[in-house]
């Protein structure tokens, strides 16, 4: 039952098709910065690696996020991990991370031909650090998560999940030519992306 009442709200707040998404104005940053946040599904985490051969050097790696239902976020990006993962283990060192988050990942930016490189095709970089959530606030990300990734439902317990966010030191946003635009955490959070 529990998985078909997830199917049944995830197929209610799939991503709008891209011509059809309607994408805040460049001009206000703060939104679009919200915007991404909530359209994308997953970012790619920069931590600063403990492990050899790279040790003290930046490493990325891709984690499923969400900040809320679809049409509903909170700006907070919520994530599922475990200490077995490798960028968990850095973060377990020094928490201070990077998150880079693209509407390439929608079907917007391919559907209006622009690469994933591209400034039109908008992308942000959230820095701060990732912190694990108390109970309450993990029932909230467990709920948002397991709505919009319902495969984190069956992963295996013994890997001792748990729910953590990013605490956002710093919102930058690039949106559109000229360059990158830094939005302060206060008025992103006080942005409505829709």
């Amino acid at each position: 039952m529990t998985a078909v009442w997830l199917l049944v709200i995830s197929s209610a707040f799939m991503a709008v098709p891209g011509n059809l998404m309607k994408i805040p104005p460049h001009e206000e940053v703060a939104r679009m910065a919200r915007f991404v946040v909530n359209q994308c599904d997953w970012a790619s985490m920069a931590t600063i690696s403990i492990h050899e051969p790279v040790k003290g050097q930046p490493f990325s790696n891709a984690f499923s996020i969400s900040d809320g239902l679809l049409g509903n976020g909170t700006g907070v990006p919520y994530m599922y991990l475990t200490h077995m993962e490798i960028s968990v283990q850095d973060l377990q060192v020094n928490p201070q991370a990077s998150l880079s988050v693209s509407l390439a990942q929608t079907h917007y930016c391919k559907r209006k031909g622009y690469d994933p490189q591209s400034p039109l095709c908008a992308h942000i970089i959230l820095s701060g650090f990732v912190q694990e959530v108390n109970a309450t606030e993990g029932d909230f990300a467990k709920k948002v998560l397991f709505t919009r990734h319902p495969e984190m439902i069956d992963w295996p317990v013994d890997h001792n999940w748990f729910f953590a966010k990013m605490v956002i030191s710093q919102v930058w946003v690039l949106d559109y030519f000229g360059g990158v635009k830094i939005v302060s955490p206060e008025d992103y959070y006080k942005a409505t992306p829709f």
